[in-house]
């Protein structure tokens, strides 16, 4: 008996947990952080949603018409406030994906090469898998084709990411965009 009571204390204490220490977790359910959710669009603030439903429009058909298609549109969440971001655990990120369930822009991300950004490691996600893109692909290949093919304005990044973009650049070149994800996939 005491046993299945410890173990029903620690399956239902588990996600408390993740909600309060994983802080990306809380993209699977941002309304319970206070921020309005329609489609897949949440703002904190609904004064911003217009410019947060252009940025993603506009950022999700650069992607899918210059990097690949997406198999399924992420959930966005959009921070207008610090205390927002905060909220989503942002302290020197500017935004970040989670998996194939979202992408998270803080109140100083706003720009659209960065919510592109996001967006393509998504679709690195989906088509290489989550875990096997994030672990098991080099560094410069994922942040150098992110940093790239959101055609990020900067002429110098801060390194590694400068070189990591330099050199996915000319591994583009060789192996030639129409065979983009299938030379990513042996990487």
């Amino acid at each position: 008996m005491l046993r299945k009571f410890i173990v029903s204390s620690v399956l239902l204490a588990l996600p408390l947990a993740a909600w309060a220490f994983v802080k990306p977790v809380r993209v699977l359910a941002p309304q319970l952080e206070g921020l309005t959710c329609d489609d897949v669009i949440c703002v904190d603030d609904l004064s911003s949603r217009p410019m947060a439903v252009a940025l993603y429009r506009n950022a999700v058909q650069h992607v899918q018409t210059s990097v690949g298609r997406l198999h399924a549109v992420p959930r966005a969440v959009f921070c207008s406030t610090s205390a927002c971001s905060e909220k989503f655990g942002f302290r020197v990120a500017l935004a970040y994906n989670v998996g194939t369930f979202g992408i998270v822009i803080s109140h100083r991300a706003w720009r659209p090469y960065l919510v592109r950004h996001e967006l393509i490691h998504h679709l690195q996600n989906e088509h290489l898998g989550s875990i096997r893109a994030w672990l098991f692909k080099p560094s410069w290949f994922r942040e150098g084709m992110a940093y790239s093919l959101s055609q990020d304005p900067r002429d110098r990044l801060p390194e590694p990411l400068q070189g990591y973009r330099s050199r996915f650049n000319d591994w583009l070149k060789q192996v030639g965009p129409s065979k983009l994800w299938i030379e990513a996939d042996r990487l």
